[in-house]
């Protein structure tokens, strides 16, 4: 499996490669700017150059850029609106200047104007995003926890929006596991999960499902809330986790930890428990076909 971390841009762009080159990641994902608002970093070409040779150079793909949390695609506030939609175009454009393979997606909240009208707006934005850019980066529509009144908390939305966009064929999605649970989607349970897949399948199409935020929960199940916590130290479990990883129908999808860290030990120790559980299940597969 490929497995990274959501890497910190703080020290700059080589310095996120050099991080995750030190966790072995083999897939990353990054902010290109602030999260939160205000001016984004400018890159020289050179920069932008060495970013990507040296990311390829050491394995690491694909690459994601996390959209910033203040655009919302969803609002029915039309300043908000055409203000979240050119702030997303300049990030797709970030995103391709990067050379990523993916730009992962919060929805929106609709505000109170109801779910379906928010839907709208949201694959509207998308596709004028797409319009007329050129880019072979695909937009990844990221599930909720469903709190408030943000939207993608349902498999039926994510197709929903998907479909409503012109140029679908550059649009996917990302399933995080802790929005899953708080959801209600019952991940924690061999069954859960095998529903969870099924009914992904059935309404968008696993061939669309690019990228997985792995996440165990802090919050319990269909809470509602978005809580990410250490893998295997939540309320999704150590067992559930092993399940996923090794699903047949999700073991070659790329993961990313969105685990809290207040140093780089939490991220060597998540990924430690991931590969522990992916790596544990192959070697049982090869016991059990030299016992046979």
């Amino acid at each position: 499996m490929r497995l990274g971390v959501h890497v910190p841009i703080a020290g700059g762009l080589l310095e996120a490669v050099a991080r995750a080159k030190r966790l072995d990641c083999t897939t990353m994902q990054i902010f290109s700017r602030s999260p939160r608002g205000g001016p984004a970093p400018k890159w020289p070409a050179e920069l932008l150059e060495r970013f990507d040779a040296e990311r390829r150079a050491a394995g690491i793909e694909p690459l994601a850029i996390h959209g910033p949390y203040i655009i919302n695609l969803a609002s029915p506030d039309a300043f908000t609106w055409k203000r979240s939609v050119a702030l997303y175009r300049d990030e797709y454009a970030r995103a391709t200047a990067l050379k990523a393979d993916y730009l992962v997606t919060h929805v929106g909240s609709h505000r109170g104007e109801g779910e379906e009208a928010g839907m709208r707006r949201v694959a509207d934005a998308v596709s004028r995003t797409l319009d007329g850019l050129e880019s072979g980066v695909t937009i990844l529509l990221e599930n909720t926890a469903g709190s408030g009144q943000g939207l993608g908390y349902r498999f039926e939305q994510l197709a929903e929006i998907r479909e409503a966009v012109t140029d679908r064929r550059r649009v996917g999605v990302c399933l995080d596991t802790a929005h899953l649970f708080a959801a209600g989607y019952a991940i924690h349970t061999g069954a859960g999960l095998d529903d969870a897949v099924a009914s992904f399948d059935r309404t968008v199409g696993l061939k669309h499902l690019k990228l997985i935020h792995l996440n165990d929960s802090k919050a319990p199940f269909d809470s509602r809330v978005d809580r990410h916590w250490h893998v295997g130290q939540g309320h999704i479990g150590l067992d559930a986790f092993k399940r996923l990883v090794n699903h047949p129908a999700l073991k070659d999808v790329p993961c990313i930890l969105e685990t809290p860290k207040s140093a780089e030990a939490d991220d060597h120790r998540n990924l430690s428990t991931v590969r522990k559980l992916a790596h544990g299940a192959k070697s049982a597969r090869r016991l059990n076909t030299v016992c046979v």
